[in-house]
C-alpha cells in the first residue's frame, strides 16, 4: 500500500469575486486537509477591514474522493445553463 500524501498548508487552485459589484468578498477553491482528511474547500472568503482575507462560514468542504460526482454535477448545469440561455458571450468570455 503507497503511503498517503499529506498536505502540510491549503493548495489554492482558483479565486475569484463572488459578484462584480462587491469586491470585499471571494470564492476560493482550495485542496487542503483537515483530521488527516483531504478535501476539497470552496468558500467566501471576506476581506476585513484590517485589509486581510478571512473564511467565512458560507462554503463546503467534501472529501476529495467526492470530487469526481461534483465535477459531473457542475458539468451538467453548465451545459443546462447554456442550454437555456443563462450564460452569454460575456460570462463565456470570463472563464
Amino acid at each position: 500500500m503507497s503511503k498517503r500524501v499529506t498536505l502540510p498548508e491549503p493548495v489554492e487552485i482558483a479565486k475569484f469575486w463572488k459578484s462584480p459589484r462587491d469586491r470585499q468578498a471571494h470564492v476560493r477553491v482550495e485542496l487542503s486537509e483537515y483530521k488527516e482528511h483531504a478535501l476539497l474547500n470552496i468558500r467566501v472568503w471576506k476581506t476585513c477591514d484590517d485589509g486581510l482575507d478571512r473564511p467565512t462560514t458560507h462554503g463546503i468542504a467534501l472529501t476529495i474522493g467526492k470530487l469526481p460526482a461534483l465535477h459531473a454535477a457542475v458539468t451538467k448545469a453548465l451545459e443546462k445553463a447554456r442550454e437555456l440561455g443563462l450564460l452569454d458571450d460575456q460570462s463565456e468570455a470570463k472563464k
